[in-house]
């Protein structure tokens, strides 16, 4: 057996970064950068107006009250046509751009309105209230790097300084294909001894979230010939992942039926709990991950190889789900020889020393590996070093940040 980090560095090394393609900012939010992005424009393009009130020259103000005339005014989205003299003022709005000769905005608490002047109760330092060009981002800057993902936020600053479509990363396609003559599609009613094949659901919604487009190759019975044929059904994918028949059994069946089919196996034993039996290869010159059958055992090698196996081919910076740290409620035993992953709850709070809103984590109860419901509720993984000693409530262990990037 190879460790959790040795077989990540198998995987990720042998993931090719796919091609860029432009696409429309409608359609990039989640997607990966393929390339830096340069603001073409600066923000804000002029001196702009950070309140409601007057625009003026602060030299004007030396002496309160100061009444100066009113020359016009300065909405957003316009610009006034002239420039400020002595003891002149332009009623503007937030967002308004400065008028030549004003240096400073008077905010209209601080004024009384006249019949074609104000009067100035109170000076401001010179330069109070404006936004000064550029002062957010300028034309030229490089904004967002190569393997950054375009959250919402990101979203945003990029259309603001760079238009209408980006360079991104093509979404790797990977084909999912489940085996095991038990196994009836959601929706069927299963008779004794079968099971619903949700791994195939909570799997796709899985990679999908990730960034990932997949494809369902259905699901195999337990003979080589159905299985290769499912396998063989398509061949537009980046990356093939089974689902079941990994280990040794009489109808583990998938290294034997595609090794026909061409698997080369680079190693299917990983000293992790759950999911020891694990495969790593390449059929067609594609990766190729063969996932266990349990459920749980399933979704945390999923989650520890398959999505930075995405991310690794869109290029990202951040591979994989993030890990923290957070304090213990209640205590551990030491761990056995295999890197254990259990599912574990999450909170803020008060660990008596004060800290009030720091992260916490506590065991779930019933961590078999075909458990759903723990697996439901988790928020965390709480990761276990191989060979760990107990650990008491109260210490800090490290955690593996479900649905969090």
């Amino acid at each position: 057996m190879i460790t959790v980090d040795e077989a990540l560095e198998k995987i990720l090394s042998a993931i090719p970064r796919l091609e860029a393609e432009e696409v429309s900012c409608t359609d990039a939010a989640g997607r990966i950068l393929a390339q830096d992005i340069v603001a073409l424009r600066s923000h804000p393009a002029e001196n702009q107006s950070a309140m409601d009130g007057y625009a003026v020259r602060r030299g004007d103000l030396d002496s309160l009250p100061a009444t100066l005339e009113i020359i016009g005014e300065a909405p957003a989205g316009s610009l006034f046509p002239g420039e400020l003299d002595q003891g002149q003022a332009v009623r503007i709005f937030t967002g308004g751009a400065m008028p030549g000769g004003a240096d400073t905005v008077v905010m209209q608490e601080d004024t009384e309105a006249g019949d074609g002047n104000v009067t100035i109760n109170s000076a401001p330092p010179k330069g109070k209230h404006v936004r000064l060009a550029g002062n957010d981002f300028r034309a030229g800057e490089v904004i967002l790097r190569a393997g950054e993902r375009l959250t919402a936020r990101a979203l945003g600053f990029a259309v603001s300084a760079a238009g209408g479509t980006f360079p991104l990363a093509r979404r790797p396609r990977v084909a999912l294909l489940a085996t095991g003559d038990e196994l009836v599609p959601p929706g069927i009613e299963p008779e004794p001894g079968q099971l619903v094949g949700a791994n195939s659901l909570m799997l796709e919604a899985l990679f999908a979230g990730w960034g990932a487009e997949v494809i369902d190759l259905g699901i195999a019975g337990d003979s080589a010939e159905s299985l290769r044929a499912l396998a063989q059904s398509r061949t537009d994918f980046d990356m093939l992942v089974t689902i079941g028949g990994a280990s040794v059994g009489d109808y583990d069946l998938v290294q034997s039926a595609l090794g026909v089919a061409g698997l080369e196996v680079d190693f299917w034993k990983i000293a992790v709990r759950p999911g020891k039996p694990l495969i790593f290869g390449q059929i067609g010159g594609k990766p190729m991950i063969g996932l266990p059958g349990n459920p749980v055992s399933a979704f945390v090698c999923a989650t520890l190889f398959v999505l930075p196996a995405i991310d690794a081919f869109q290029g990202a910076s951040q591979i994989g789900p993030r890990q923290s740290r957070a304090t213990l409620d209640g205590d551990l035993p030491a761990n056995g020889p295999r890197q254990a992953y259990l599912r574990a709850s999450l909170s803020l709070g008060d660990d008596g020393a004060g800290d009030d809103g720091a992260l916490h984590t506590a065991i779930l109860p019933n961590q078999d590996s075909a458990a759903l419901s723990s697996l439901a509720t988790a928020q965390a993984f709480i990761i276990r070093p191989a060979g760990a000693a107990a650990v008491e409530a109260g210490q800090q262990v490290p955690v593996l940040l479900l649905d969090a990037r």
